[in-house]
């Protein structure tokens, strides 16, 4: 290959790569800004390919898609002065990219920095004029909105963004404060099971003195009632002894005689001493009893 076919490839060369650094390309995602020496010279570059002078333009490209930023946990005071740990995030995007340069040089991290401290300011204002019950629950929605709409009129003409929602994500009690809290609680409920215990108490020693007073009637008419029977008993008992000794009154005499012997020598041991002529001993001495 001669000089000449050299320095032709050569300018070729040259000139490809003149053509491909004055080619760039902006995705659909994104927008773009032409600065020539420093100086901005063309902003909100639209999507698609564009032409730009070698080494003299830069160009920096924004994304204008929805960004979401999580803040960090803060503490505000409600309008009762009780602090309340508060976690949220915002959703956003670039507006304006011309705005959005000049105001934050082309930074996200400086723009996220500017978000923050005036959602940080609108939290603590809106927290400041609403009690607990509202920024939990009563008014949660329409603290947000709020804040959103207040943000949103300062940045925008201010920074070219735009804040599309910002949301509480949890609302706690400080450590300290909900340990007190729960200690409260736990006192409260201790003092109501306490109360329910002594009621109950209270009814059970009723209960049992009713049953006890109920179990001493029924033991006292029980026993009356088996007096009365016995005694019944006792009567027609005696009542037919009479009528037996009546109707034979030898042999009833026999009778009761056989069962005295019996109990008298049923023990082996035993030793007594008496009158053969007594009588006690009649049967013994004659069948017939006779004296």
């Amino acid at each position: 290959m001669g000089p000449k076919a050299v320095v032709g490839l050569a300018g070729a060369l040259i000139v490809v790569l003149l053509v491909l650094s004055s080619v760039y390309i902006i995705p659909e995602t994104h927008r773009g800004v032409k600065l020539r020496f420093g100086e901005l010279v063309q902003t909100d570059i639209p999507a698609g390919l564009h032409f730009k002078v070698p080494v003299i333009d830069q160009i920096r490209e924004f994304d204008i898609r929805v960004l979401t930023m999580d803040l960090p946990s803060r503490q505000y005071l409600t309008v009762e002065k009780k602090p309340l740990d508060v976690n949220s995030y915002v959703a956003w995007r670039i507006r304006n990219v011309d705005q959005f340069y000049r105001s934050t040089g082309g930074d996200e991290f400086r723009a996220r920095s500017l978000i923050l401290s005036r959602v940080d300011n609108g939290l603590r204002d809106e927290f400041g004029v609403r009690t607990m019950h509202e920024v939990v629950s009563g008014q949660r929605d329409q603290l947000m909105n709020t804040l959103r709409d207040r943000v949103n009129s300062n940045v925008v003409g201010e920074f070219g963004i735009e804040v599309l929602d910002i949301r509480v994500k949890a609302i706690e009690l400080p450590g300290q404060v909900s340990e007190n809290v729960f200690r409260r609680m736990a006192a409260e409920r201790q003092k109501l099971a306490q109360e329910f215990r002594s009621r109950g108490q209270e009814l059970a020693e009723g209960i049992r003195a009713d049953a006890d007073r109920q179990q001493t009637v029924i033991l006292a008419t029980a026993f009356a009632e088996a007096e009365e029977t016995r005694g019944a008993g006792d009567r027609q008992a005696a009542q037919i002894y009479a009528d037996a000794y009546g109707s034979n009154e030898e042999f009833y005499s026999f009778y009761r005689s056989l069962q005295a012997y019996q109990r008298t020598f049923s023990g082996k041991d035993d030793i007594m001493v008496i009158d053969s002529d007594s009588a006690f001993m009649r049967f013994l001495k004659d069948p017939m009893g006779a004296n």
